[in-house]
């Protein structure tokens, strides 16, 4: 079978094959729904380089190794599998240029195996398959390098903290892809995150290794949804937000060549439980122990402000993605036709991952953006919408509700602070700056997320 896609590209065919040739484009473009993961990459596309997949079939572990067998760049490279789950599968990706943009196509022909019965099957279930992948390829492909063409600059040095998270790990793999150079910043020296060799213990030493980056995108802290809330569990959580920013922001400070920008984390939790009320970066904060952390830990980013740093604190909101968060805990009770957390009625402003990367990359390149922001989308909806839509997509109805004595019951005090308040922000700076969101819908983005919208083939 042969299957054909193509996506116009907002810019250049050498930028639009640059992407693809950079380090960690394979691992950006897996599908989150796909259980993929890269073994090793020669992270180069020139012909005899390989790459080893694992994956699974019905449960059954599968390596998957392709190799490269031809490169003209910036116009075309391909890749044939040597072992794997097909039978055959050669897959050739063509960059075209059209006037001061391009176009992406890709072509792919394969055999799915044990011949005329497997054809009979198979090869249906897998070209679907592959035309949901190459729907959300496609998507994230022209989406970041839209961001490219919308803020053009030049090359940047950013440093993340919490590189290896949810977030961190996303905006690593798309700032290398968009052309800047990443720098890992680590507890300590030689630590089992030191991944990197050119991270920086920022808090063990090394802070003044700073003064080489632009960019300082802080999202490290202790997760606060991995167990009942102790007195000790929350002041790690504390300590580990407030302590760490104010330790890091000292440091920035005393730089002599400071960073442009510094992005610190921060939560739409700071707003605290406040029903129906519309809130914006204006409102007061709460008084319950998140929102009070929250409001500590945008004061500690102080010392960074007074020494003339730019400090944008992202408030993020309930950050969605299938590779981690609260998406992929809700998925498997979703399933079971789990519904609404407590009555419902709570607002939750969710925000899909790809607008966090986008929007921290908005605050880089936008001078105008200081202070709190709410990394949120213009749509956040209720909680018991949420599980209805999320019930509607994944083909389950939304029956049975959590009750909140049953949450409260298992989970303490996290269970009103995370699951029972309701938030409803809107991103009043965000949309005041220009930022355009790639999603707004909530149904638009779970059906990209989870694998239901189709790049249907052009043969």
């Amino acid at each position: 079978m042969k299957y054909v896609a193509s996506s116009p590209l907002p810019v250049s065919v050498e930028d639009a094959f640059a992407y693809h040739e950079r380090p960690g484009a394979l691992q950006r473009l897996v599908p989150p729904w796909e259980s993929v993961v890269v073994e090793s990459t020669a992270n180069s596309l020139v012909v005899g380089s390989e790459v080893v997949l694992k994956t699974s079939l019905f449960g059954v572990p599968i390596r998957w190794v392709a190799q490269h067998t031809e490169y003209k760049p910036p116009y075309l490279f391909a890749d044939t599998q040597l072992s794997g789950p097909f039978a055959a599968w050669k897959h050739r990706h063509h960059f075209k240029a059209i006037g001061e943009h391009s176009s992406l196509t890709d072509e792919i022909e394969f055999k799915v195996p044990l011949g005329a019965l497997g054809s009979f099957f198979g090869s249906g279930t897998a070209l679907g398959k592959i035309e949901s992948m190459f729907a959300y390829r496609h998507r994230v492909t022209r989406d970041d390098l839209t961001l490219q063409a919308d803020y053009p600059m030049a090359m940047k040095r950013v440093a993340i903290s919490g590189s290896t998270g949810l977030v961190g790990r996303q905006l690593s793999s798309m700032l290398t892809l968009l052309g800047h150079q990443v720098v890992p910043i680590v507890r300590k020296a030689n630590s089992g995150t030191d991944t990197e060799s050119n991270s920086i213990a920022a808090w063990s030493g090394e802070a003044g290794k700073l003064s080489d980056v632009d960019v300082v995108v802080h999202l490290a802290g202790k997760p606060i949804a991995s167990g009942r809330w102790s007195a000790e569990t929350k002041r790690q959580i504390r300590d580990s937000r407030v302590e760490k920013t104010r330790s890091l922001c000292e440091s920035l400070a005393k730089l002599d060549r400071k960073p442009e920008v510094l992005i610190c984390a921060s939560a739409t939790g700071i707003y605290g439980s406040r029903g129906d009320e519309v809130l914006d970066e204006s409102s007061e904060s709460g008084d319950d122990f998140l929102a009070e952390v929250a409001h500590e830990w945008e004061t500690a980013c102080q010392p960074a402000v007074d020494a003339g740093i730019r400090v944008v604190n992202a408030r993020f909101g309930l950050v969605l993605s299938p590779k981690g968060g609260a998406l992929q805990k809700m998925l498997l009770p979703a399933k079971f036709a789990g519904g609404s957390l407590g009555n419902g009625k709570q607002w939750w402003s969710w925000i899909a991952l790809d607008d966090v990367l986008g929007a921290i990359y908005h605050a880089i390149a936008e001078p105008s953006l200081t202070g709190p922001v709410n990394f949120v989308s213009n749509d956040p909806v209720t909680n018991a919408d949420f599980a209805k839509t999320l019930g509607r997509v994944i083909g389950r109805p939304a029956i049975f509700p959590a009750f909140a004595f049953m949450l409260r019951a298992a989970m303490g005090e996290m269970a009103d602070a995370l699951l029972l308040s309701s938030a409803r922000v809107k991103p009043g700076k965000l949309t005041e700056s220009g930022y355009r969101f790639r999603f707004n819908d909530l149904t638009q983005f779970l059906k990209y997320s989870l694998g239901s919208e189709r790049l249907e083939s052009m043969e």
